[in-house]
């Protein structure tokens, strides 16, 4: 079982999949919503946890492979952040994010702030980590859904936060949420040899 909190944890999955063959691919999907963890353990799994896998599986990702994060629309609804806070989110030392300033706890206003801010950090690691991935002849997209119909989005349409997400939906210009066979297919198409002009998105 993955810990994608724990470098340690990260390590040793990366060594598991070298040890099978070349790795060319990765989809990194895990993460904690709103109303599953407190504003202290949401950045470590959702900013920490993908800080550090996007940095290992990058230096072994093999020529002609590609990756994925599932982020969300939720960082993009956070307002905008300085420049300066952009570039620190995009290119931190693997140990240093949950360090920054502006993840320092009373700067956190709650749950679904911790929330926007991590997945904002993962849409511009992303961004951070497509130079390094080029190096490689290898590629790294974000993708950003609404509310995709998971064991985590039927959570939070059941918890604290229901009515927000469901006034999210509702004013969707699809009108209803996506599924996870949609989000696949998304990630699919910028996986394979379709999407192969696509990188740092």
């Amino acid at each position: 079982m993955l810990d994608i909190a724990s470098r340690r944890s990260i390590e040793a999955l990366v060594a598991a999949a070298g040890a099978i063959g070349p790795v060319i691919g990765l989809v990194h999907a895990a993460g904690v919503s709103p109303s599953m963890a407190s504003p202290e353990i949401i950045p470590r799994v959702d900013l920490y946890g993908t800080t550090v896998l996007l940095e290992t599986f990058g230096a072994v990702i093999a020529p002609g492979g590609a990756g994925g994060v599932i982020a969300s629309q939720s960082g993009h609804r956070l307002g905008a952040l300085t420049a300066k806070e952009d570039a620190a989110l995009a290119l931190p030392p693997s140990e240093a994010p949950l360090s920054l300033p502006l993840l320092a706890p009373d700067k956190i206003t709650g749950s679904l702030h911790a929330y926007q801010l991590s997945k904002r950090a993962n849409v511009l690691r992303v961004k951070g980590e497509a130079p390094r991935c080029g190096k490689r002849g290898a590629r790294i997209n974000a993708i950003s859904p609404g509310i995709v119909i998971t064991p985590l989005a039927r959570n939070e349409l059941s918890g604290p936060h229901a009515a927000y997400y469901n006034r999210m939906i509702e004013s969707s210009p699809v009108g209803r949420a996506g599924t996870p066979d949609e989000v696949g297919a998304m990630e699919g198409m910028l996986m394979g040899s379709d999407g192969a002009f696509i990188n740092r998105q």
